[in-house]
């Protein structure tokens, strides 16, 4: 039975500059924001959270849904559904390891982040930066928590 992965993903800007990961797929050296699946018994906005911190070492506080993302690799029956964030970049704790395959996070302007489009993880990545750009926001009261409320 197909079901589609269920993502997170920061879009963090700071200057000008957007927060990214450098990661290592099958040996090819890829570009995306922090980002990764939510597990289970896990809220939406704390998936967030956490990859950031897993991938950047940096705490992140989700302020704002930007939104909804599908997509699937070609070729492949294997869909991601990405909901993306914006919101408050907290300290980075140089003391963590980051995630295995992250190599480095580094901060990015939108110009740099299109000539590297050849390392692209997805083309998720350019999409939210751009949906940042153009103001693209709602309140995180859209995503409704049952787990949550019925506690």
């Amino acid at each position: 039975m197909w079901k589609p992965n269920a993502t997170v993903c920061a879009v963090i800007e700071k200057d000008g500059r957007f927060l990214l990961v450098e990661e290592r797929i099958e040996g090819e050296l890829k570009l995306n924001q922090p980002a990764g699946h939510i597990e289970f018994g896990e809220s939406i906005v704390a998936a967030c959270q956490r990859e950031t911190r897993e991938e950047t070492a940096y705490t992140f506080t989700p302020t704002a849904f930007q939104g909804l993302y599908q997509w699937t690799v070609p070729g492949s029956e294997r869909t991601y559904l990405r909901f993306a964030f914006t919101g408050v970049l907290g300290e980075c704790d140089s003391t963590l390891s980051l995630d295995d395959g992250i190599e480095a996070a580094l901060w990015l302007t939108r110009d740099e982040i299109v000539a590297r489009a050849d390392q692209h993880r997805s083309p998720l990545l350019l999409a939210c930066v751009d949906d940042y750009l153009a103001g693209q926001s709602y309140p995180l009261a859209v995503l409704k928590d049952f787990d949550r409320l019925a506690k």
